[in-house]
């Protein structure tokens, strides 16, 4: 992936979604070649030339000035993490490629003791590709118990969770509406993908999951981004089945993203996330305990 073809493929995209009625452009009845808005059009709605616009989506032009940046978002109706990834690429463009293969990514003393001040509640740390950085119990249990709880303790073995979402039958199971899931990963890491432009293990996690899974191929081509936020999610979990958890997502100093999971109080599915956890930090205790040898 680089910054400007990866701003030409935004552009492209957001403008073949934008139907002429929906903007008032006039299209006296006639057959189009083109899905959406042709880029003359486009260009006249943001008050651009057309070959500027051209170039811009051919990634032959750099430097777009905020006010033509302004202006092809709302052209395009960008709401704001959509204007914000079209600014992210842009500057992209502008920046020197890296040459260095990017450092690990690690927690923080604050983030760790946030975790486990957290305590029963289900927390995930996700780095800026969706690497697993940590979980607590309560989070290994619900969103990947079959996986190894110790795994993201091996920097060069983090679990992913693009990687599980797309390619693990347990974690698609999880999810009674698993495309809208699905969709939301992709949406999380196409921005943080433009705010990388440069990083060769996102390119190399995308390439990957772009070949392996047709489905995430088809909505990374959508070209939706999403910054974090909340959202509810009907999961159907193995131990304790049906229960809806609101996925709350926050973002650190160091740009990673602390999930946690929360149910609403006094429901049904509070009970069953508590006899779930109640469960892990129990079988964990267990575990944890040394066997004790008799003579």
């Amino acid at each position: 992936m680089n910054a400007r073809g990866q701003l030409g493929d935004f552009l492209q995209a957001r403008r073949s979604q934008l139907r002429p009625e929906d903007t008032g452009v006039a299209t006296y009845g006639e057959r189009r070649r083109v899905r959406g808005l042709r880029r003359e059009e486009l260009a006249l709605l943001a008050g651009v030339s057309v070959s500027y616009y051209t170039r811009l989506e051919q990634g032959q032009a750099v430097n777009a000035s905020p006010e033509v940046l302004d202006a092809l978002a709302r052209a395009l109706r960008l709401d704001d993490a959509e204007r914000r990834h079209l600014n992210e690429l842009a500057a992209g463009t502008r920046r020197r490629p890296a040459v260095r293969r990017p450092a690990p990514e690690r927690l923080s003393p604050a983030v760790r003791q946030l975790v486990a001040t957290l305590g029963d509640v289900p927390v995930v740390v996700l780095g800026r590709r969706a690497d697993v950085l940590a979980w607590n119990t309560a989070g290994h249990a619900l969103f990947a118990g079959h996986v190894d709880p110790e795994i993201p303790e091996r920097p060069n073995q983090y679990p992913n969770m693009a990687r599980l979402v797309f390619l693990d039958a347990h974690t698609r199971d999880l999810y009674v509406d698993w495309p809208a899931k699905a969709r939301a990963v992709v949406a999380t890491l196409r921005m943080a993908s433009g705010q990388h432009p440069d990083d060769p293990l996102m390119t190399a996690l995308v390439g990957e999951l772009t070949v392996r899974s047709s489905e995430f191929a088809a909505m990374w081509a959508d070209h939706r981004v999403k910054a974090g936020g909340d959202a509810v999610y009907e999961m159907r979990h193995p131990l304790v089945g049906t229960m809806n958890v609101t996925q709350q997502s926050l973002r650190t100093e160091d740009g990673q993203t602390v999930v946690v999971a929360t149910t609403e109080p006094g429901s049904a599915s509070q009970a069953a996330m508590t006899l779930l956890v109640h469960g892990a930090v129990t079988t964990r205790a267990v575990a944890s305990q040394p066997l004790v040898r008799r003579e």
